[in-house]
């Protein structure tokens, strides 16, 4: 157990170091200067003075060579430190922790609602004696994965806001306001777990021990909810714990089509303005959760298949 918790931790810094030195690369190369960007924020072409901008990149240090900013900018995040927006001239840490609360309550909101539609579906689809219902349900999955998550949201605004008015169409205030969003994101989350979970169990109800369960009495509810469910579940794990970024990611849209303030609006506005500091201090950020995520999901595999930490023993 012990190997197999080095290891997960091993994996989880190097995808941290790689998502931070990807996106420094991507930024570096992608054509434009940041600071004349921002003296240009209105996008009116005017030229800025070249003293000004001399002064300003050399204030952020973009006048150095790039792997003197590469190493100093590793550096600093390693110490939790990811300087100073170029774009609005804030602390970046303190900018995203403004922002993550809205970003963090949409996504888990989001990721619970696709646990409970994709579960139900798949254990109704599964369960149900009526073929024709069971193909019903099994249809549904492909159906929601293929819409995109923009369409979904103007959907939704168009009969539950504009139309009925019993969603607000925009903007944080209260519960009500992340209803829209976070079914925009559960949507199409919910139908990948439904389709996976109910290939896993189809699969897991052929499988041996489920006739020894049944010729020792269980009954078929006990048998489809305990031992098949189970068994089909690591798959299904593994997808939930992808799905976390997933969700974190389909925010830029998602709260830009709502006008909600969060990770997602922050993402795209330090994108389009190259704010290097900041897209660095997101990506860690969003790596660091979805790491952290799939860590957990790592560690509950055990549980659910006990083998896994036997193999791990043979391997060592």
């Amino acid at each position: 157990m012990r190997r197999y918790l080095l290891s997960r931790f091993g994996q989880a810094i190097f995808v941290v170091w790689a998502a931070f030195s990807v996106s420094f690369l991507i930024l570096y190369v992608l054509p434009g200067d940041p600071v004349a960007i921002m003296l240009d924020a209105r996008g009116e072409g005017v030229l800025a003075d070249p003293a000004q901008v001399a002064q300003m990149r050399s204030q952020f240090g973009l006048d150095k060579p790039v792997v003197v900013q590469y190493l100093t900018a590793l550096g600093r995040a390693v110490q939790g430190d990811f300087g100073i927006s170029i774009e609005n001239g804030q602390d970046v840490v303190e900018t995203v922790q403004k922002a993550l609360p809205e970003t963090l309550k949409l996504a888990s909101l989001a990721l619970l609602i696709s646990l409970a539609l994709g579960l139900g579906i798949a254990l109704a689809a599964t369960y149900t004696r009526r073929r024709w219902l069971s193909d019903l349900l099994l249809c549904l999955p492909p159906l929601g994965v293929s819409i995109p998550s923009f369409w979904i949201g103007l959907a939704l605004l168009q009969f539950f806001s504009f139309g009925w008015a019993i969603f607000p169409a925009t903007g944080n205030a209260g519960f009500a306001a992340l209803v829209l969003p976070a079914l925009t994101l559960a949507i199409p989350t919910s139908a990948a777990i439904a389709q996976v979970l109910a290939k896993s169990l189809q699969s897991a109800l052929r499988q041996g021990y489920i006739d020894t369960a049944y010729a020792k009495g269980a009954s078929r509810r006990r048998v489809h909810l305990l031992h098949a469910l189970r068994n089909a579940a690591i798959p299904t794990l593994t997808l939930v714990g992808m799905s976390a970024g997933h969700l974190l990611g389909g925010s830029v849209v998602t709260e830009t089509v709502f006008s909600r303030t969060g990770i997602g609006r922050l993402t795209e506005i330090a994108v389009q303005a190259q704010d290097i500091p900041m897209v660095q201090g997101l990506v860690v950020l969003s790596t660091l959760i979805y790491v952290l995520v799939n860590l957990l999901v790592d560690l509950l595999y055990p549980l659910f298949d006990p083998r896994i930490v036997s193999a791990q023993r043979a391997y060592a």
